[in-house]
């Protein structure tokens, strides 16, 4: 079955207006490429991951239409973009959980963020804070940054499925890619050297 971007707009807008059978016909509509998103993350979690794809596409989309907060989205896009910020949140707050008794003990990892690295795999739950900490320095000087890197690196969109959604050409897309890389790569170095 074909879904058209409209139908996903149109249920969206109709959410937004409070309509509550909405919700129910968002879900079916979106969750396929939702759990398509979790699962390419979560086939390269460390083993051991107590996360499935499913609960985090569950527990995304209930942050996103679930809560007695309306939320309003400019369009499919806006809110696959807001589902991608979800999962990351979701995936972080897990992390923070398992690292909650490690704290204070270890080194931190130094780890590249490579282009065949969109999605990240066995990586430290340390480096995973770390990289949370400097995305979110990164959200503070530059937000359409940070959501690429959040589209590219914890959902593992293309650059073309990022561009389309963040509605800018696939060729901006990638060189702004690089460039959070790199940003990130020298963020997360300054830490490194702040901890020896």
């Amino acid at each position: 079955m074909m879904i058209m971007k409209n139908d996903v707009t149109k249920i969206l807008s109709a959410i937004e207006a409070g309509d509550p059978m909405a919700a129910g016909e968002l879900l079916p509509l979106v969750y396929d490429e939702l759990r398509r998103m979790a699962a390419q993350k979560m086939t390269r979690e460390k083993s051991g991951q107590t996360l499935q794809p499913t609960a985090l596409v569950h527990e995304a989309f209930l942050r996103l239409v679930g809560s007695d907060d309306r939320q309003q989205w400019d369009g499919r896009g806006h809110f696959f973009a807001a589902a991608s910020t979800a999962m990351r949140r979701i995936l972080i707050e897990s992390a923070r959980r398992r690292n909650s008794d490690k704290r204070g003990g270890g080194q931190m990892v130094r780890r590249e963020l490579n282009e065949e690295d969109a999605v990240f795999d066995s990586v430290e739950l340390e480096t995973l804070l770390s990289l949370d900490d400097a995305l979110t320095k990164l959200a503070a000087e530059d937000a359409s940054l940070a959501k690429l890197v959040e589209l590219r690196y914890f959902t593992g969109l293309t650059i073309e499925q990022t561009a389309e959604i963040l509605g800018v050409s696939p060729r901006t897309t990638k060189r702004n890619w690089a460039y959070a890389r790199a940003w990130l790569r020298r963020e997360i170095d300054q830490e490194e050297e702040l901890l020896d």
